[in-house]
């Protein structure tokens, strides 16, 4: 980005290239990009995202229902039924088998995850259920969904920026590559002798 503090001094600069020119101007574009249209798209991003989140917060808060289940007896562990959200919080899995209620007042059971230490039969624990009495995750929270859609915009403003910054790369790099041509064209059309005694130069 040197390029865009000496652009003013390039502008009357009689050694001014006008490559030297356009290199300024290619940052520049990529400085407002990266200044004005990354934080833009970041908070449009941001946007779709958390209308998408809110969206989804409120169909699973719709469909998903807290219940009370009783432990009938504790099962061997497995390895196929960790429950994330224990393995998270530090406390190891315990599988049971459960009966529960279902949101239709039909009566399930099924083996699943507490987070009970030591489970015994006829406690009682919270678990979440679809609607037809299905074991599921808790539904997604509000603050859970925002984080979400603030760190989609983040990401997408530090995408845009670093796309604007590796397109100004490319361009220079291009522009670089064809000032060394016309500098070995030029090279070649001095000659050979260019710059020894008795050549003329």
């Amino acid at each position: 980005m040197r390029a865009i503090s000496g652009l003013w001094r390039w502008r009357h600069n009689p050694l001014r290239r006008g490559t030297d020119l356009a290199e300024a101007w290619v940052a520049l574009a990529a400085l407002l990009l990266a200044a004005l249209a990354a934080p833009v798209i970041g908070c449009l991003v941001g946007a779709a995202a958390q209308d998408t989140l809110e969206r989804s917060v409120r169909a699973q808060h719709r469909d998903r229902h807290l219940t009370t289940a009783t432990v009938v007896r504790e099962l061997d562990p497995s390895v196929l039924g960790v429950d994330p959200e224990a393995a998270a919080a530090g406390d190891p899995p315990v599988r049971v088998l459960a009966h529960w209620t279902a949101p239709d007042g039909t009566g399930r059971s099924g083996a699943v995850t507490t987070r009970l230490r030591e489970p015994r039969p006829g406690d009682r624990f919270s678990m979440w259920t679809d609607r037809q009495g299905r074991v599921t995750a808790r539904p997604l929270d509000t603050a859970t969904a925002t984080t979400h859609a603030v760190l989609a915009g983040v990401g997408a403003t530090l995408v845009t920026a670093g796309l604007a910054e590796g397109c100004r790369r490319l361009i220079v790099r291009r522009m670089l590559r064809r000032r060394y041509v016309r500098w070995d064209r030029a090279w070649e059309r001095a000659g050979p002798d260019w710059g020894r005694t008795g050549a003329g130069s």
